[in-house]
């Protein structure tokens, strides 16, 4: 059976630390560290996933790369007296995983465009790094394409603060079948 270009595409993103993606990303990593937090990119870098999401190579669609700090909440420690195990510093984490937060960041730098999805693309000792694919909804292009033109219709404005991309469908909760939740009979 013959495999299509995005099946290969996938094929090698599976293990990024094996393979020619492996020198890939060393290279780019070196690069992304010293650029801004938002960068606007010509085209995706991962063309399964993004082609998986809904992205299309026409106009009014963006593509931006994203960059989020890792970890978890931190917050400032407490100057008041307390003992160590009731200051509230460690141990706490955000509601909502980082590829949420950068799908809500970039949607509020590009407020005139919907997020559409998002997924990882590489992550260093600090920081990871998304590509997020942005659709223009008042763009004539992407009113003419019967396929996406859902997103110009006015309950799917700011999706991305509701939580209804997949990165947000998935820190709510709601994309594990059946785990973690229980049957009522």
């Amino acid at each position: 059976m013959v495999k299509s270009m995005y099946s290969h595409i996938g094929d090698a993103w599976k293990k990024p630390s094996e393979g020619y993606v492996k020198d890939l990303k060393w290279e780019r990593m070196i690069e992304w560290r010293h650029e801004q937090s938002f960068v606007r990119v010509e085209r995706p870098l991962r063309l399964d996933r993004a082609r998986a999401l809904g992205y299309k190579a026409k106009q009014g669609f963006a593509i931006v790369r994203a960059k989020v700090r890792k970890g978890s909440l931190r917050k400032h420690t407490i100057k008041g007296g307390r003992r160590a195990k009731r200051k509230g510093i460690k141990k706490i984490t955000v509601g909502k995983n980082l590829q949420h937060i950068s799908e809500e960041r970039v949607a509020k730098r590009y407020p005139n465009m919907e997020v559409l999805g998002s997924y990882w693309i590489g992550e260093d000792g600090k920081r990871k790094f998304y590509e997020v694919i942005l659709v223009d909804p008042h763009h004539p292009v992407i009113k003419s394409d019967p396929k996406i033109n859902w997103i110009c219709e006015p309950q799917h404005k700011k999706r991305v603060y509701r939580g209804l991309t997949s990165a947000g469908k998935k820190s709510r909760g709601l994309r594990n079948k059946g785990k973690g939740a229980e049957k009522v009979r």
